[in-house]
C-alpha cells in the first residue's frame, strides 16, 4: 500500500480510503468485520463513516459496527485513521427533527461528536468533516466549537464534504483570522465521468492545503463495466440508481462503451482503472472505495498497483475530457 500525506498535516493516510456506507444496510456486521480485517490487512489505514450511516430506522448503525470491530483489539484503533461526519438529522426518516438537532450549530457539533464517540466505542475521532455546508450557521461558531473540541482531544483535525471552491475560501480565512488550523480535506463527488470538481474545488483545495478525497469514483457502478454487466445478464450495480438511468442516455451510452472498449484493448478491467486514474489526479489523497464483499475490496486494492501509460490517459481524457483550466474554461 502506499501513503501520502492527508493535505497541509503530517498526518500520514493510504491511498485508498474504506467507505463503510454499505456497512449495516447492505452487508452485516460479521462481514463488515472481515472486510476491515482485510483492508487493514492490506495496509489500508484511512476509514470513513458518517453518524448518518445507517440511514432508515438505523441510523448510526455503521458507527457501531465500526466500534465493535474496534472493541476486538489487538491495535485496530491505534492502526486506523477515523474520519467521519456531521450534519444530517439523527431522527428515524419520517421523525421529528427536533431543533438544534442537525446541521453545524455549536450545539449540534458538540452533542454529534459526543454520540459519535460513544457509537465508534473510542475517545477520539481523526477527522471531523462537515457532510454538507450550513448556510445559517457562521463560521466563527463552527471554529470557536471545533477548537473546543481540539483543545478536548475529542477530534484531531476538521474537513469538509460537498462544498463548492468559495466555501472552501470562505472557511479557512474565517479559520485564519481565528488562528484556527482550519480545514485540512475536502470530500468531494470526482471521477472520469464527473469532473466539475476540477474548476474550482479542486484549485481552492490545492490552494489551501486540503487533501482530496474523492467519493463514488465509479460514479455508481457507471464505470466498473456496466455495459458488459448488463450484456452478462448481471444488473449493473447501482448503489444510487443512476448507472441503469444514465445507460438509457444515448450519448452517455456510447462514452462508456468507449470506454470499455478502450480497456478491453490494454486488457484492465474499468472498476480498477477507474480508481487508478483518480490516483494520477493533482490534489488527490485517495478515492473512497465502499466494498460490500470482500472480493470487491480485493479489486480495489489493484488499482494501487496499477501505473496507467501516457498514451491510456490520453486517450481517457477524450473521451472523459476535463473542463480545463480555471478561469478561462468558464470565463472565455
Amino acid at each position: 500500500m502506499e501513503y501520502t500525506q492527508l493535505g497541509r498535516t503530517g498526518l500520514k493516510v493510504s491511498r485508498l480510503v474504506l467507505g463503510t456506507m454499505n456497512f449495516g444496510p447492505q452487508t452485516d456486521e460479521a462481514d463488515s468485520h472481515l472486510i476491515m480485517d482485510a483492508a487493514l490487512d492490506a495496509g489500508v489505514n484511512f476509514f470513513d463513516t458518517a453518524n448518518v450511516y445507517g440511514w432508515g430506522e438505523n441510523k448510526g448503525r455503521t458507527e457501531e459496527i465500526i466500534g465493535t470491530w474496534f472493541a476486538k483489539g489487538g491495535g485496530r484503533r491505534d492502526k486506523t485513521v477515523l474520519a467521519t461526519k456531521v450534519y444530517g438529522n439523527m431522527a428515524a426518516d419520517g421523525g421529528q427533527v427536533w431543533p438544534n438537532q442537525d446541521k453545524l450549530s455549536a450545539l449540534n457539533i458538540r452533542r454529534a461528536v459526543d454520540a459519535s464517540l460513544k457509537r465508534l466505542g473510542t475517545d477520539h475521532i481523526d477527522l471531523y468533516q462537515f457532510h454538507h455546508v450550513d448556510r445559517t450557521t457562521p463560521w466563527d461558531e463552527i471554529w470557536q466549537a471545533i477548537d473546543v473540541l481540539v483543545q478536548q482531544g475529542k477530534i484531531l483535525y476538521a474537513g469538509s464534504s460537498n462544498h463548492a471552491g468559495w466555501h472552501l475560501a470562505q472557511a479557512n480565512e474565517a479559520a485564519r483570522r481565528r488562528g484556527s488550523y482550519g480545514l485540512v480535506s475536502e470530500q468531494c463527488l470526482y471521477n472520469l465521468a464527473e469532473r466539475r470538481a476540477e474548476m474550482e474545488v479542486i484549485p481552492a483545495a490545492e490552494s489551501y492545503g486540503l487533501g482530496v478525497i474523492p467519493w463514488s469514483p465509479l460514479h455508481g457502478g457507471l464505470l466498473g463495466g456496466a455495459i458488459r454487466k448488463e450484456r452478462e445478464g448481471g444488473a449493473a450495480r447501482s448503489g444510487s440508481g443512476r448507472s441503469g438511468d444514465a445507460l438509457a442516455n444515448s450519448a452517455i451510452r456510447a462514452q462508456i462503451q468507449a470506454y470499455e472498449d478502450l480497456l478491453d484493448k490494454y486488457g484492465l478491467e474499468p472498476g480498477e482503472v477507474a480508481l487508478a486514474w483518480l490516483l494520477t489526479r493533482p490534489g488527490v489523497t485517495g478515492p473512497i472505495v465502499g466494498p460490500r464483499t470482500a472480493e470487491q475490496l480485493a479489486s480495489a486494492l489493484r488499482a494501487v498497483e496499477l501505473t496507467l501509460p501516457d498514451g491510456l490517459l490520453a486517450d481517457l481524457d477524450e473521451i472523459f475530457p476535463g473542463p480545463g483550466p480555471s478561469p478561462e474554461a468558464f470565463a472565455w
